[in-house]
């Protein structure tokens, strides 16, 4: 009787993981013939699990969707999965879920063989209290955005732009992307007639939402790529190359691979290719490295340099005579 159980909890995970699966295959999964595989489909609809079985070339079983969501199978790394899963929503970038997080981690928790919840409680994690972060969205928004994307339905929505300005857009939504603590929709935009990824906590959907539209062929690389790009484009507004007079075992661990190179010279010097949204933050990075250096390009980055250095001296010269 247990090996048989133990057969059965093993054909449901098996159903769980794949769309379809043939009998031979389940057969030789479970190292059992194919008829003992009937009968384990039946024992699996006995209980309430509606698996259904198409016959023919390319048929097979598949795990049905019942009127009632049966028991999750799980196995331990999946468990502990989710249950940290739950324990970021509750402090994560999206307002509205934190309680109903720890509810969902409640329940969870109390389900759990004994093994896994002293896992779990060995590895409780305080949370510093803080400002929910300016990016974070309404889980209702981001669920309304999904809702939309998965109906293939217009949206339209009011944008506030980084500089503060205030349209109304139209678009087709495709995705949802996230990136790090921020929400992006990528979406084909009808005015623009291009695609443009907006972020989700600068927009405001309005309902009802459009007419249904027929898919578009995503961007190379799809949705996350898409965002990506433009993040780095964000980013990368600003290019520079400045001659070092350091050695590249100096400065090296100090440019992060995301934003800047190094390349170095024979004469114990480096040059350093930096880029960042704004010439003013590169040459708050020069200053950070506390060596001489000589800008190559643009000349731009020069002025900036001199409006910092002549910031700091005021800075000296207020603290020291006070």
């Amino acid at each position: 009787m247990w090996e048989t159980s133990a057969r059965l909890l093993r054909l449901l995970s098996l159903l769980q993981t794949r769309r379809e699966w043939s009998g031979a295959e389940l057969a030789e999964k479970l190292d059992v013939t194919s008829r003992t595989v009937r009968r384990d489909v039946d024992r699996l609809r006995d209980l309430g699990y509606p698996v259904n079985a198409s016959v023919g070339v390319g048929g097979g079983y598949q795990l049905g969707a019942g009127a009632e969501m049966p028991p999750l199978l799980l196995d331990d790394e999946e468990v502990l999965a989710v249950a940290f899963g739950l324990q970021s929503g509750a402090t994560g970038p999206v307002v509205g879920i934190g309680e109903a997080s720890l509810r969902a981690l409640t329940k969870l928790r109390q389900v759990m063989p004994s093994r896994l919840r002293h896992r779990l409680d060995s590895l409780q994690v305080d949370v510093v209290a803080r400002p929910q972060a300016r990016s974070a969205v309404e889980a209702g928004v981001l669920s309304a955005i999904a809702a939309v994307c998965h109906n293939r339905e217009r949206l339209r929505f009011d944008y506030k732009t980084h500089g503060g300005e205030e349209s109304r857009r139209e678009v087709e939504p495709y995705r949802l992307v996230r990136a790090g603590m921020r929400w992006y929709l990528v979406a084909w935009d009808l005015s623009r007639e291009d695609w443009r990824s907006f972020r989700v906590d600068r927009m405001t959907p309005k309902i009802p939402t459009g007419p249904r539209f027929t898919a578009r062929e995503l961007p190379p690389g799809g949705a996350a790529e898409f965002v990506a790009g433009g993040i780095n484009r964000a980013t990368s507004q600003a290019r520079a190359r400045v001659h070092l007079q350091a050695p590249i075992e100096q400065i090296a661990h100090m440019v992060h691979p995301d934003w800047g190179s190094v390349e170095g010279g024979d004469d114990g010097t480096c040059v350093v290719v930096l880029s960042s949204n704004s010439l003013g933050s590169v040459a708050w990075w020069l200053a950070k490295f506390d060596v001489d250096f000589t800008v190559l390009d643009p000349p731009e980055l020069r002025d900036e340099c001199r409006a910092m250095a002549e910031h700091h001296a005021r800075l000296h010269a207020r603290y020291s005579s006070a």
